[in-house]
């Protein structure tokens, strides 16, 4: 727009004129945040909160006993219980319709059938339903969730209900040693075959970074391990802790090919001793280790380079920033701490928070520190981290799953005669469903590379100071060699 155009514009809008800052864009509220302010209390607080507010009420109106009581229950119930069923009646209302999804689904109960002919399924009853064999569909699963939302509903039922309130929430406000052992460690010692048939022969189970999506899942998973090393500037003899390291794909790569001693830590036995196996067939046994515990009981010592690809969602919003603390006391001050996190978009849809129950029910219980982009930033600053690149990867998460939808359908006779038809199904749906959660932008993974946020640089204060300054800025992130995976 020209400077004439601009000085000729109206200065008060008429009826029929109106100005940018008149719009129907909403805003969110700050629910989300509250709620992470809540998670990340003790127990003790969370029953003080009701309790104060109850005797404030008992006092103020002098009937005693009977207002405390009848105040303290209704605390929780407003703070919760409201909201709960706002989410509730408002995803109840907002896409039903008739339909015919006879093409596409074919119930084996016949009162089943006949309850839902002509309506909406909704995603609870119908994933449900599908583990149980009491429908199948008729064409591919993935092509039939493609048109999911001519289909079926993105709505909250009693089951829904039933596991937030029954497990959900028990799993967000304990994460202890003891329970995350129990939600964490069965799942991955599943067995190594189980994962095999899906992730491939890199075992890699985060994105791979693809230039083309028609390349191989092996050639996306290999450069994606050796883009971690390039953000964090992995150096021959570098001491390199991976927190939650899987069947050891990422120490194992870090060691063959830029000479660090890695150690990765990961609840499960069944991961270490692939780890083993593959850090004894790279060659590298003498550089990798593979620890089997909690995180929190490593011992006191300090790593050159910190790596934690999605494992940190585990640690809950509880311990959130728990964990961000530990890791700073871990990591040298010249250190790079690189976290990728999986994370929920900030303005949801009701399909993401459907398809999170799901995901909470079935493949990753206990895994709730899955939160929108600021929740993350804002934690890592407050821990003293300066955080130097964050890169989205969500479509390249969505064409990694793809592949892994494709490996799981290939391998179905095997599957289910090792682990039932229940386990394959199950894995049709999380697999198919979440390459479409990542393609439109409802989960995504961030790629995050940290620093410690030092007082001083050495390029801040005189050359005498300088050596008892920890690193340069300048000479870090400055240079030929920066990395991105976006093109």
């Amino acid at each position: 727009m020209s400077q004439s155009t601009i000085d000729n514009l109206p200065l008060n809008s008429s009826p029929t004129t109106s100005v940018a800052s008149q719009h129907s864009e909403t805003g969110r509220s700050h629910a989300l945040p509250f709620i992470f302010w809540v998670l990340e209390q003790s127990v003790f607080l969370l029953l003080l909160i009701p309790t104060a507010i109850a005797a404030a009420a008992m006092f103020a109106s002098g009937l005693g006993w009977p207002v405390f009581v009848g105040t303290w229950i209704a605390v929780p119930l407003v703070l919760v219980g409201i909201p709960a069923m706002s989410l509730i009646i408002g995803s109840r209302r907002h896409d039903g319709g008739a339909v015919d999804w006879a093409p596409f689904v074919e119930f084996k109960d016949a009162k089943m059938a006949a309850k839902w002919s002509g309506k909406k399924i909704p995603m609870e009853i119908l994933y449900e339903a599908y583990m149980a064999e009491k429908l199948d569909f008729k064409q591919d699963v993935y092509e039939t969730m493609l048109k999911r939302n001519k289909l079926f509903r993105m709505c909250f039922t009693w089951g829904d209900a039933k596991f937030y309130f029954g497990e959900f929430l028990g799993q967000n406000v304990t994460h202890t040693v003891t329970s995350d052992e129990g939600d964490i460690a069965n799942v991955y010692n599943r067995g190594n075959d189980f994962y095999n048939w899906f992730l491939g022969d890199t075992m890699v189970y985060t994105t791979g970074i693809f230039e083309d999506p028609e390349d191989t899942l092996e050639d996306a998973q290999r450069r994606k391990l050796e883009k971690v090393c390039e953000y964090v500037q992995m150096q021959e003899g570098d001491r390199h802790l991976d927190i939650g390291c899987g069947w050891g794909p990422l120490v194992c790569h870090a060691a063959k090919n830029h000479g660090s001693i890695s150690t990765g830590i990961t609840l499960a036995q069944e991961q270490a001793d692939w780890a083993h196996e593959r850090a004894k067939n790279d060659g590298v046994s003498d550089k990798v280790t593979v620890i089997v515990d909690d995180y929190r009981n490593l011992p006191a010592q300090k790593w050159d380079k910190i790596t934690c690809l999605e494992m940190a969602e585990h640690v809950g919003i509880k311990n959130f920033q728990k964990f961000l603390l530990q890791v700073r006391s871990m990591l040298e001050d010249d250190g790079i701490f690189y976290l990728q996190i999986a994370g929920l978009r900030r303005s949801w849809q009701y399909e993401d928070l459907v398809w999170g129950l799901f995901m909470g029910k079935y493949i990753f219980p206990g895994a709730d520190a899955s939160c929108p982009l600021g929740f993350v930033t804002s934690q890592c600053e407050r821990a003293g981290f300066e955080v130097h690149r964050v890169e989205n990867c969500g479509v390249h998460y969505s064409v990694t799953i793809h592949k892994w939808y494709d490996n799981w359908k290939s391998n179905e006779e095997a599957i289910v005669a090792k682990y039932g038809e229940r386990w394959f199904r199950m894995w049709m749906m999380f697999l198919s469903w979440s390459v479409i959660i990542g393609a439109q932008g409802s989960s995504t993974v961030f790629m995050i590379t940290l620093a410690k946020n030092t007082k001083l640089d050495k390029e801040s204060v005189s050359a005498e100071e300088a050596g008892a300054v920890p690193y340069s800025r300048e000479k870090r992130w400055i240079g030929k060699k920066t990395v991105a995976t976006q093109q």
